[in-house]
């Protein structure tokens, strides 16, 4: 299946903030932000501002894929 979670660092509002992801995850991510024209740091920033301040950024990040997925 995966080798389990990776981290990588993402740069959000100026500041660096690690995320660990499993690399499918990693690897859709990137596919929308190629897709929508936006760097994954750019993204990142997105879903962080968007997201409830109980929820994690790897959470958000992992929901928003599946949501776009899922629309397709």
């Amino acid at each position: 299946m995966n080798d389990g979670p990776q981290k990588h660092s993402l740069t959000l509002k100026g500041h660096r903030t690690s995320v660990s992801l499993e690399p499918e995850f990693w690897a859709a991510f990137r596919e929308i932000a190629a897709a929508d024209g936006k760097p994954i740091n750019a993204l990142a920033s997105e879903i962080d501002a968007a997201r409830a301040p109980d929820v994690g950024l790897a959470s958000a990040i992992r929901v928003f894929v599946l949501s776009r997925f899922r629309e397709l």
